[in-house]
């Protein structure tokens, strides 16, 4: 028998070892929060079985997991993180489960705890709820806000970016620490004619700027929303509306920031005032200013800014999407090497 033939022979009888499997058992001793924790016909655990590929059977009190050794672990985390969330008086719902284990940051079966997933060190506090971080670059947006004077955030749609801008704002307004809050976007279609649109130019521009609307209304009752608007202590508008103007004591957050020129952006920075906060807020790669190659006033701005002394950038990524996880899939593919 030939060399060739007995190494072919020693090949074709090995066989492929078996995936190793892995246990790990959970005890909670308040039954009170138990069925939160499970979720309506065990949803919580479900999601989890399908998001991390393991299996969960629930008896009592206690819980026990199976599967691949670093997913079991991964669902170990969150189960705890879970449970102490709950305590914590926090809601627990499918977004937040899934935001737990987008920041389980592989953890091993020897106990490594993916810092205080349950109990997160940052947090925003408006007048309807309380805003908790569901992703780690989120926890770094955060205490961005809380101690920059400017800040960048730059990343894909459903991220969170201009949602915690206006929560932090929200809450700066409701203690007294700020005037007032500016929301801008400039008045680019993506797509769309504004001009085509019925009625005058605010209502023409109030559908386009309904998202900042939206976030104002989950953050704060809708009749305080309305309230502060006719007072003036909360404005919505168009960046053109800026020219001229020092926004002192206010609370500035410029939305779809990709679709600023360079000479539009300049202008809208150098309205910083006197104890005043500016977040920018875009996708670099949505730019839609007419012309196409024309340059994108945040590109300039981050490129000349970035590292000054008060002024932070936090980058997002498609894993920082805490919308539905299919809209993190989504994002991937259209930024794969054909996006």
């Amino acid at each position: 028998m030939t060399r060739k033939t007995a190494r072919a022979q020693n090949v074709t009888h090995l066989k492929p070892e078996p995936p190793k499997r892995a246990r790990a058992e959970l005890e909670f001793d308040e039954p009170a929060v138990l069925g939160a924790l499970f979720g309506q016909f065990d949803a919580n655990l479900v999601q989890l079985e399908n998001r991390l590929g393991v299996y969960i059977a629930a008896r009592g009190n206690k819980i026990q997991i199976e599967g691949a050794p670093d997913s079991v672990a991964r669902a170990r985390e969150v189960l705890k993180a879970m449970h102490q969330r709950l305590l914590s008086g926090h809601e627990l719902d499918a977004g937040a489960v899934e935001s737990l284990i987008a920041m389980s940051n592989e953890p091993t079966l020897e106990g490594i705890v993916t810092g205080d997933m349950g109990s997160p060190s940052v947090m925003i506090r408006t007048r309807k709820k309380v805003i908790l971080p569901r992703s780690a670059t989120q926890v770094e947006y955060m205490k961005a806000l809380s101690c920059n004077d400017m800040i960048f955030a730059l990343g894909p749609a459903g991220t969170g970016k201009t949602y915690v801008a206006v929560a932090q704002a929200v809450s700066q307004l409701m203690n007294g620490s700020i005037q007032r809050l500016i929301l801008s976007r400039p008045a680019v279609e993506a797509g769309e004619r504004l001009g085509f649109l019925p009625g005058d130019m605010k209502e023409k521009v109030d559908p386009y700027l309904r998202p900042l609307y939206d976030a104002l209304n989950d953050c704060m009752p809708p009749e305080q929303v309305e309230r502060r608007i006719a007072s003036g202590e909360i404005e919505i508008a168009p960046i053109a509306f800026m020219r001229g103007r020092t926004l002192a004591d206010a609370f500035v957050i410029l939305d779809e920031a990709q679709n600023t020129t360079p000479a539009q952006m300049k202008m809208f920075l150098t309205r910083f005032g006197q104890n005043s906060r500016m977040v920018i807020c875009g996708d670099p790669r949505q730019v839609d200013i007419p012309g196409g190659d024309a340059m994108s006033g945040l590109a300039d701005a981050v490129r000349r800014l970035e590292g000054i002394e008060g002024i932070a950038v936090t980058r997002f990524t498609s894993s920082d999407v805490v919308r539905h996880p299919i809209v993190g899939r989504i994002v991937e593919a259209y930024e794969g090497k054909d996006g």
